[in-house]
């Protein structure tokens, strides 16, 4: 009975805190920001991050992971070449899109774009200290879907004695031609696309060591 009672006031509290995203607004939800996590649950070579509760690791490679929610796939590219070179860009707001902000926090750059799809849903397109997420939600799901993606990114740490190493040997030199995360798709995005097809390239190719380690 004292399970029973306990499963009850969880799912209670989850659905209170989903309900209390979803009445927020976007800038709201952006905000998180400057309430986001230290705790890293997640490594990878060369960076590491924070999975919210509720998300798991479908797919990943050496610089993309693969997510599952309860709204969504999440496709989450990190771009340690961006990062360790300290390249800066500028993002230009878009009139056209349902939701466009430039988002600047602690010194990091960032973006956010959503645009409308087919059959009420919507594309979010998200990038904060040299990562970025896609993901598409129906329109109930934005914020929520938004407040994962902020938790991950806010998170985000890198290891640049690792980055360093993987550029020396050249492990990374190939993605500039591939992905540009300063970039931002719009419609139906090709970059789900390849990210798709390199995941699913993941079991026949595990070449690449990844180990908590070195984090």
């Amino acid at each position: 009975m004292k399970i029973k009672y306990l499963i009850m006031l969880f799912c209670m509290l989850l659905v209170c805190g989903c309900q209390d995203v979803k009445n927020k607004d976007i800038g709201a939800v952006i905000s998180l920001l400057e309430k986001g996590t230290n705790k890293n649950n997640t490594y990878r070579t060369g960076y590491k991050y924070y999975l919210p509760t509720g998300m798991s690791v479908k797919e990943y490679s050496l610089y993309n992971d693969v997510l599952n929610s309860s709204v969504g796939t999440f496709y989450l590219y990190v771009d340690l070449i961006s990062y360790y070179s300290k390249v800066e860009n500028s993002y230009e707001v878009s009139n056209a899109a349902y939701h466009s902000e430039v988002i600047k926090y602690d010194e990091k750059y960032g973006y956010l774009e959503i645009n409308s799809q087919e059959n009420n849903q919507y594309l979010i397109e998200i990038m904060f200290n040299y990562a970025k997420i896609e993901v598409m939600v129906d329109y109930d799901n934005i914020n929520y879907a938004l407040s994962q993606a902020v938790s991950i990114l806010r998170s985000m740490e890198y290891n640049d004695n690792v980055i360093a190493n993987l550029l020396g040997d050249d492990v990374l030199s190939y993605q500039e031609e591939v992905y540009n995360i300063f970039n931002t798709t719009s419609k139906d995005s090709i970059y789900l696309q390849s990210v798709a097809e390199d995941s699913a390239a993941i079991e026949d190719n595990k070449d690449f060591n990844d180990t908590d380690l070195i984090n």
